[in-house]
């Protein structure tokens, strides 16, 4: 049995594919079209899964997408009572996501398939479950908590989960517009880093800052129940999407986060490419140093409700590896499995295997020991694409070839190695 699982029309695009419950393949479709964060239907991706597999498209026989339309309506229309200046957005987002209730026509179309041929059965996935069993799935876990966090998926921006078995019990939810990935995205907008995705190069910066501006960074976010509360004051309003947007050629477009306050409390935003001030990096520690102290709240008050040692982890903001690091020290967690591909890329393979063992009801067989779930090459392919190139090159032996690496890494150079397969996650 084949489970095609895919992240589509969102960012970070991706295919996954499972036979008989066993991940044959993976892969982000920036790895193929070199679009980073592409943002479209995985053509390349899904073709790459099926020659994996061996397989046409009128094989598969379920088709998982990490995204459900339907989850969470009574919040959504909530929020449009509340709000009701983005009630035009959530019709433009609904109208965007149409295409999906159809994947055999939209497939089939850019598969150069017809549609009639083909059998298999869509599943949605709601954004966060498929983010935690992209995680809890792949553990050596039988039960453990699960969390994911990031910008926002399905209103959701945040959940709580017990995994035990081949089952996800969710136990909380924290929804747009509170988020820590919007606190995150936000300050990194002001001090000029504005493209999707630059949340990495921030949490770089932050060691560089002092807490000259935690005080007041501080009112930004705050612990809340079991959740958080963002003060709304200092951030645009930007509606259930959080200002992202995918444009006709795949690629995403951010808008601007933060509000005229915080400009107002710290002067003008910084340029993108412009000279990084003192103060830019005293608001980027005191956004990391936040930023940990309502993550370590959210996992202690996940806690109090699966009183487990193990927690296993997805979502972009879990790709905050200073965060992690200091896990242990502020939580009862001892043990940690955190999925490679923790973006969005990971929903592809999260809502397989939520499809295989929860809506199936298989049991569990697989646990990840690495990433390497991507392409292949033999040596006639890189020969010829060196070829191609018209790079000069020399085929060395093995021990020659640890050698030379070793004297060259010896010297103070920078050596690329590829070997096996590729990681199958986001690369650009």
């Amino acid at each position: 049995m084949l489970v095609l699982g895919l992240n589509v029309f969102h960012p970070d695009a991706s295919a996954a594919i499972l036979q008989d419950g066993k991940v044959l393949f993976a892969i982000a479709e920036e790895r193929l079209n070199r679009v980073k964060h592409y943002g479209g239907l995985p053509v390349e991706a899904i073709r790459a899964c099926l020659a994996a597999a061996g397989a046409r498209l009128e094989d598969v026989d379920h088709v998982s997408v990490g995204r459900d339309p339907r989850a969470n309506r009574s919040k959504k229309i909530q929020y449009a009572i509340r709000n009701p200046t983005k009630l035009s957005n959530l019709l433009r987002i609904k109208g965007q996501l149409k295409s999906m209730d159809d994947m055999r026509t939209l497939l089939g179309n850019a598969l150069d398939c017809d549609p009639a041929r083909l059998r298999f059965r869509q599943h949605n996935v709601e954004h966060h479950i498929a983010h935690i069993a992209s995680a809890f799935y792949c553990s050596p876990y039988d039960q453990c908590a699960g969390f994911s966090y990031d910008g926002a998926g399905n209103f959701v921006t945040a959940m709580q989960a017990r995994c035990e078995g081949t089952r996800i019990k969710v136990l909380d939810r924290t929804y747009v517009p509170h988020s820590l990935g919007s606190f995150y995205t936000m300050i990194c907008d002001f001090i000029g880093y504005q493209k999707y995705g630059d949340e990495g190069k921030v949490m770089g910066l932050s060691p560089y800052g002092t807490d000259a501006c935690y005080e007041e960074v501080a009112r930004f976010v705050r612990p809340a129940g079991s959740g958080l509360k963002l003060n709304l004051d200092f951030f645009l309003p930007l509606g259930s999407s959080l200002g992202i947007s995918i444009a006709a050629d795949g690629k995403i477009e951010q808008a601007r986060h933060f509000s005229p306050a915080m400009e107002k409390l710290f002067g003008p935003s910084r340029q993108a490419n412009s000279t990084i001030t003192q103060r830019d990096k005293d608001l980027a520690f005191a956004m990391q140093r936040r930023f940990e102290e309502v993550f370590f709240h959210l996992l202690n008050q996940l806690h109090r409700k699966c009183p487990l040692e193990e927690i296993a982890m997805a979502g972009g903001c879990a790709l905050n590896s200073v965060a992690n690091g200091k896990l242990f020290d502020n939580t009862p967690f001892r043990r940690t499995w955190i999925q490679p591909a923790a973006g969005d890329e990971g929903l592809a393979l999260g809502s397989a295997l939520y499809t295989w063992h929860t809506i199936l009801g298989h049991p569990r067989q697989f646990v990840m020991t690495n990433s390497y779930l991507g392409l292949e090459f033999s040596e006639v392919e890189i020969r010829n694409s060196l070829d191609a190139a018209g790079l000069n090159y020399e085929r060395l032996n093995r021990e020659r070839l640890i050698d030379v690496v070793t004297d060259e890494v010896a010297r103070g150079r920078v050596v690329g190695w590829f070997q096996g397969r590729t990681e199958w996650d986001r690369a650009l």
